[in-house]
């Protein structure tokens, strides 16, 4: 359950372990260096997210129609489509393809949609085992822990804390030293889950509407394996991922892999339209397509929060936020942590629920100098800002907003009040500059800033006396 009270707590948990601060320091610092250096190019770097920006633009604007190609086409080259509403519909879904096929054992490519549904923790509770296959999500399933990072989920991790969690739950036999080492060792335990599994699941990262092609990107070929091995395999993704041609996806691709990992292009390039036919020697029997909404066609309603789904899933946002690099994403305690996660997650939970996100943020914009697709990230954070503020009835979220509080707003009616009236705001200042000083930091007003910080010194004297006691001021 998300609150502010559990991300203030795990936010200083976080501040307070240096051990995780300095891996995240290390890791962050490398990916923005990678980054940097696969666009050296400042006006091919623009020109290229502007047309990645339009394309995914002018593919919400065409979102619905574009749904239902998408749905024909997929269709008409065997694969099997599905509609879900919410995340509890989709899960059901999964199982009932799973129970129908007499599935036992699931493998399971990199998906943060299928993160969004529980979908591991769902199948369990009906006796179904789902192994991550993606060896950084295999790594925090193993250790029982969620991803800190939509890209690199166990980023949170140094090479001497993977080790050790290797040995202890993995291979107690071995203690491995190596990258390479404990890579092999994964690499055994997944290669024998693959041959095994019953059904594969992804993620995906594009999904054409004019062929029916499903684009899925990796580096470690589970991908390939989870969507090609199994007799059945069964993709999530959330409705914003579609594109209306196969000639939109070059630069996306371009924009995904460089913003992401630093990287021209990954190892593995997946293009799937249809099941296993009858002249082919390998691949799934049968493959489904879950498209989910959850929330994502109220934040398409609405004409700025509908920027939130341009969204290609980059984490450049995260490797460059202030607030993220600091405490991680396990703080979050959402599914999408740093900067996206700050605007996404408000509208799939709630405002009630997750508003408090949106707060943690300095509004610096570095996010938004990164994005590949423009997102404008502080505006929507304003934006939710205001709305959970406000309590308006209209907003297009699951929820009503937070309640603004009846002390809040008389406090603010009446710093408003002081500063539009000259008299009470130098008799304010005047107070301020002989008492300000002795006030107790124990006081509710004070007490969460001085929790982490040094009290503010109140100044004897304006900037505005100063100013005319220099004759800067004629008055």
């Amino acid at each position: 359950m998300l609150s502010p009270e559990k991300f203030q707590r795990d936010t200083f948990s976080a501040l307070n372990n240096p051990q995780l601060r300095r891996n995240f320091k290390r890791a962050m610092s490398g990916l923005m260096e990678k980054r940097q250096a696969v666009f050296p190019d400042a006006e091919e770097w623009q020109l290229l997210r502007e047309l990645g920006s339009l394309i995914r633009a002018n593919a919400l604007r065409k979102l619905p129609e574009l749904l239902e190609q998408l749905e024909a086409n997929c269709t008409a080259n065997g694969i099997q489509v599905h509609w879900a509403e919410t995340v509890d519909e989709a899960n059901k879904l999964v199982l009932e393809i799973a129970q129908r096929h007499k599935v036992k054992s699931v493998v399971k490519g990199k998906s943060m949609v299928s993160e969004e549904m529980e979908l591991n923790h769902f199948l369990g509770q009906h006796g179904i085992e789902a192994l991550e296959a993606d060896l950084g999500e295999y790594i925090i399933q193993v250790d029982h822990e969620l991803p800190s990072h939509i890209i690199m989920p166990a980023i949170h991790k140094n090479k001497e804390q993977i080790s050790q969690m290797f040995h202890e739950k993995v291979d107690p036999e071995t203690l491995a030293e190596s990258a390479e080492e404990m890579t092999a060792i994964a690499r055994k335990i997944l290669r024998k889950k693959f041959y095994e599994a019953d059904m594969g699941v992804s993620g995906v990262n594009f999904a054409v509407a004019e062929t029916g092609t499903l684009c899925l990107v990796e580096n470690e070929g589970n991908g390939r394996f989870c969507t090609t091995l199994p007799p059945v395999h069964v993709a999530v993704m959330g409705i914003e991922k579609v594109l209306q041609r196969l000639d939109d996806v070059p630069p996306l691709l371009s924009l995904l892999t460089r913003s992401a990992t630093g990287q021209a292009i990954t190892t593995y390039f997946n293009m799937i339209t249809s099941p296993r036919k009858s002249v082919e020697k390998d691949g799934p029997l049968e493959v489904h397509l879950i498209l989910l909404d959850n929330g994502r066609s109220r934040m398409h309603s609405d004409e700025l929060l509908r920027d939130t789904l341009l969204c290609i899933r980059c984490g450049a946002c995260m490797n460059h936020c202030p607030v993220y690099t600091r405490i991680g994403g396990h703080a979050y305690g959402a599914t999408y942590p740093g900067p996206i996660g700050k605007i996404l997650t408000p509208q799939i939970k709630s405002l009630h629920e997750a508003g408090h996100l949106a707060d943690a943020s300095s509004l610096c914009g570095a996010c938004v100098e990164v994005c590949p697709v423009k997102i404008p990230i502080t505006d929507i954070l304003l934006r939710l800002r205001h709305d959970k503020a406000e309590n308006k009835r209209n907003i297009p979220f699951t929820e009503s907003g937070g309640l603004k509080a009846k002390t809040e707003s008389l406090i603010w009616k009446c710093w408003g009040m002081v500063y539009a009236n000259p008299i009470l705001y130098q008799l304010k200042s005047y107070k301020l500059s002989k008492v300000g000083n002795y006030m107790p930091e124990w006081l509710p007003l004070l007490r969460n800033w001085t929790s982490v910080r040094s009290k503010p010194r109140f100044a004897k004297k304006s900037l505005h006396q100063l100013a005319r006691e220099e004759g800067l001021i004629d008055e």
